[in-house]
């Protein structure tokens, strides 16, 4: 097996960031077309409820539980010098027989499976048509499971673009099924569907399990090239892989109670006509800074963390998490405010065409101004939890996660008999919130390798007073802008103006308040 390259962190986060950024910006040109050639009608829906199965399962299975179970063990394997190979291989072949027993039950109880995740489609042609693509796109839990333990993988030895980058190839096939239905049979050709959207939402079906074959290819041949050659054969219980299901297993719990929040807010949007849509689309744009910053965090900080705990080195660790948790408020905290003071700009502007009209902008403006209270928090726990799973703890985070789901739970349905779907998006964020508040104090009996130095007490404050002089100067600035975003008008430039004034405004006023230096980040890209 070659060498674990040292994980240098900051130039490891901008790694998995810039490329994680390529795939959500790949992502948005993915749910522009979605959103022009399928519009938040029944057909959308349905498909939407279809691919979530399969994500839900895999964050619950690999990128939840697995994951966190296995990169700790398998970094410690190789800091170690012990057999790291061995036990990636029997991981690989427990998961596998694992994930090929579930994607053949839920085939069969595809129907139910629909109906937890959206009770409103009982006795409506949105059952029909889920479970039809439901059966369809299942399949990609299998391929992208397995590809999400080699991205760890390689994550572990220090090699993060391969991992990093294999989403793009879901986009990219993705985008190539939409533009592809509507090359190959154009609207006035179709006659036998119930709805003309349905050609579409067929070719993004058969994609989905597609791309998972893909990513899987990708991450397979790039940890063979690493040293780590894993074939198909049985699975094996070693003592290794006991400690691993011990450790697995309140993860999964904690999964299981994180994707309960999930179903929860799909549950209370299935019964308002449009909702699971405008939710969606929501949180796509929500998803890029997190996706950007907080994802890159949770993959870079996990084995670095591992490494240093199980070296002793405190001081070590505790630079890591501040340097880590800094640069994320940084990036995260002024779209935050962005996404509160200019939602409906941004909607109209990538959304708002064909199917998506202007109801449909005012509604997902009003569900993604209530996500960007959360951003910060989503960002948070991505920070944080690594504290709990380097120390191969899963069962304090479980306990919280439930506390999490019930006020989640609490806070969507009663307020969804007040003021409809928004109270899926609220209790989201409520959420979020409650769980940064228990994973917060949970740490200080950690010691100092899991307190915040003095640099990031003094900046925090600093950063979050910037976030906000930009926001008021971005308020300003779209009122001024306003009527070019109206009909006819240079909405596309508009929005560009518009953001590019809250980038240099921020700027502006980072410096200004001292909350970040770019000479810093620069050097501490250069040291590693």
């Amino acid at each position: 097996m070659a060498a674990a390259r040292p994980i240098r962190l900051i130039s490891g986060l901008f790694t998995v960031g810039g490329w994680t950024l390529a795939s959500r910006l790949l992502g948005f040109v993915r749910d522009i077309l979605l959103a022009a050639f399928l519009g938040t009608g029944p057909v959308n829906e349905a498909f939407l409820v279809a691919f979530s199965l399969p994500n839900l399962f895999r964050r619950f299975f690999a990128e939840g539980a697995f994951n966190t179970a296995f990169v700790p063990l398998f970094s410690k394997k190789v800091e170690g010098g012990e057999d790291a190979q061995t036990f990636a291989q029997d991981a690989f072949s427990g998961l596998a027989s694992i994930l090929i027993v579930l994607t053949l039950v839920a085939t069969a109880a595809m129907p139910w499976l629909v109906l937890a995740m959206a009770g409103g489609f009982a006795a409506d042609e949105r059952l029909e048509l889920a479970t039809d693509y439901g059966r369809i796109t299942f399949v990609y839990i299998l391929f992208i499971s397995l590809a999400a333990l080699f991205s760890g993988v390689l994550n572990a030895l220090g090699r993060f673009a391969t991992a990093a980058a294999a989403p793009i190839l879901l986009n990219v096939i993705l985008i190539s099924a939409m533009l592809g239905a509507e090359w190959l049979q154009p609207v006035g050709k179709m006659t036998s569907l119930v709805y003309p959207e349905e050609r579409y939402a067929t070719a993004l079906a058969w994609g989905v399990p597609l791309a998972g074959l893909a990513q899987l290819a990708l991450v397979w041949i790039s940890a063979h090239r690493a040293g780590i050659s894993i074939g198909l054969r049985l699975p094996r219980l070693t003592p290794d892989m006991k400690k691993l299901a011990i450790i697995a297993l309140p993860a999964m719990l904690a999964g299981g109670v994180v994707q309960i929040n999930l179903l929860v807010g799909r549950q209370v949007a299935s019964f308002f006509d449009g909702a699971i849509a405008w939710l969606y689309y929501a949180d796509r744009l929500y998803q890029l800074p997190l996706g950007m910053v907080g994802i890159a965090i949770g993959v870079v900080l996990l084995p670095d963390l591992s490494r240093r705990l199980r070296a002793g080195d405190a001081a070590g660790g505790r630079h890591s998490l501040s340097r880590a948790t800094e640069i994320a408020l940084v990036l995260t905290v002024p779209a935050a405010v962005a996404l509160i003071v200019i939602p409906v700009p941004l909607v109209s502007v990538l959304f708002e065409r064909g199917a998506f009209g202007p109801d449909d902008t005012a509604s997902t403006a009003l569900a993604l101004a209530v996500y960007g209270f959360g951003l910060p928090a989503f960002v948070l726990q991505k920070t944080l939890q690594p504290l709990y799973f380097a120390r191969e703890d899963t069962r304090t985070p479980f306990r919280f996660a439930v506390v999490a789901m019930v006020v989640n739970a609490l806070v969507a349905i009663g307020l969804a008999m007040t003021i409809g779907f928004l109270g899926a998006a609220i209790g989201t964020t409520t959420a979020a919130w409650v769980m940064v508040a228990q994973l917060s104090r949970g740490r200080r009996p950690m010691g100092d390798v899991a307190q915040f130095d003095d640099r990031f007490r003094k900046r925090v404050w600093r950063i979050c007073a910037a976030a906000v002089a930009m926001g008021g100067v971005l308020f300003g600035a779209s009122i001024v802008l306003g009527p070019f975003f109206g009909p006819g008008g240079q909405r596309y430039a508009a929005l560009a103006l518009l953001i590019l004034i809250g980038i240099f405004s921020y700027y502006g006023f980072g410096r200004l308040f001292g909350a970040f230096s770019i000479a810093e980040m620069r050097k501490a890209m250069r040291r590693g």
